[in-house]
């Protein structure tokens, strides 16, 4: 038996406040930037006739890889007990795999403009869930630009829903995701294990989430891991991916450990504003219903929150000790 007191084993000096602010900055915009990638990427692979499980399950075991072998290089392995293998599993169905596998399938439905606009939707529920759990106190700026994100979301998708020949089904099962990435916000601040670096927990979270896919896939005999191994493209798409999954999830959990669960919630919204016109210019996407409208409310939200970061004093969730 490990017994961990929740002393932080990163003996690097913690950035002042101000320092602070400009990494959850810095980590917000890299992370939305990646997200909005990422979403935009399913699309193509889909044209080139990669399913959605395969191209999700094989570029988060190449993110995997990928992330462990820095960790390892950066001296932060790790940490394995009952405590951190509930955290990856967990953590990796909530914030990668249940929700990547919605947003990668309804892609080729509705769009990648409205599966990343959706993905904004997090924050409202995020900061419902830590006000009542009394991880943040309340602070009229973030209320402002949750309220905000929520109303210029909800206009593209009252738009979406009622545009002619889409998938409502889709259109209802792709808002199942934001519910599991503000459930995996909470979860993750929550459970964070005692002493564990962002570095360290960031391969542990991927490595659940795959191994979750590929138990479904062996589980479900309809399901697939098959890559067409012969295209060029098609692998160079996994690798691509595998490069942007890997600094997406570190991003991550630097920004989770800087900014909190709620301002963590705006990566969705980013994502968002960048997603967007990458799906318009480059692959064509026809314009959203509302879109302006809509975008220029989650955009008023981000700055919203932005401000509230730097004018109101976060509630501090200090961790009890833990026996692992």
């Amino acid at each position: 038996m490990r017994v961990t007191d929740g002393t932080n084993l990163d003996t690097r000096p913690a950035p002042d406040g101000q320092g602070q602010v400009l990494i959850a900055v810095a980590s917000l915009l890299g992370c939305g930037t990646l997200l909005a990638l990422s979403t935009n990427l399913a699309k193509v692979a889909n044209g080139f006739g990669i399913e959605p499980l395969p191209f999700l399950t094989w570029s988060l075991a190449g993110a995997t890889l990928l992330l462990s072998t820095v960790a390892l290089f950066r001296g932060q392995r790790p940490v394995i007990n009952r405590r951190s293998i509930e955290y990856y599993v967990l953590a990796g169905f909530l914030s990668v795999a249940g929700a990547n596998l919605i947003f990668f399938n309804a892609v080729p439905r509705v769009g990648v403009s409205f599966v990343v606009l959706t993905i904004s939707l997090p924050p409202v529920l995020t900061y419902i869930a830590a006000l009542l759990m009394r991880m943040e106190s309340f602070c009229s700026w973030r209320a402002a630009g949750v309220v905000l994100t929520l109303c210029g979301t909800s206009v593209l998708i009252a738009g979406q829903w009622t545009a002619p020949g889409i998938d409502r089904f889709w259109i209802g099962l792709t808002l199942l995701g934001p519910v599991l990435l503000a459930a995996g916000n909470i979860y993750r601040t929550v459970r964070w294990p005692p002493g564990a670096s962002a570095e360290s927990l960031a391969p542990g979270m991927l490595f659940g989430a795959t191994a979750l896919l590929v138990i479904a896939a062996l589980v479900m005999p309809v399901w697939s891991l098959d890559v067409p191994t012969s295209s060029t493209q098609a692998l160079s798409l996994i690798v691509v991916q595998v490069v942007i999954f890997a600094g997406q999830f570190l991003l991550l959990f630097i920004l989770q450990k800087s900014g909190g669960p709620v301002f963590l919630s705006l990566t969705g919204a980013v994502a968002a504003v960048i997603g967007v016109p990458i799906a318009m210019i480059v692959l064509k996407e026809s314009l959203l219903p509302a879109l302006l409208p809509g975008a220029a409310l989650i955009g008023a939200g981000i700055i919203n929150m932005v401000i509230g970061i730097r004018s109101c004093s976060p509630k501090i969730v200090k961790c009890s000790v833990h026996r692992v």
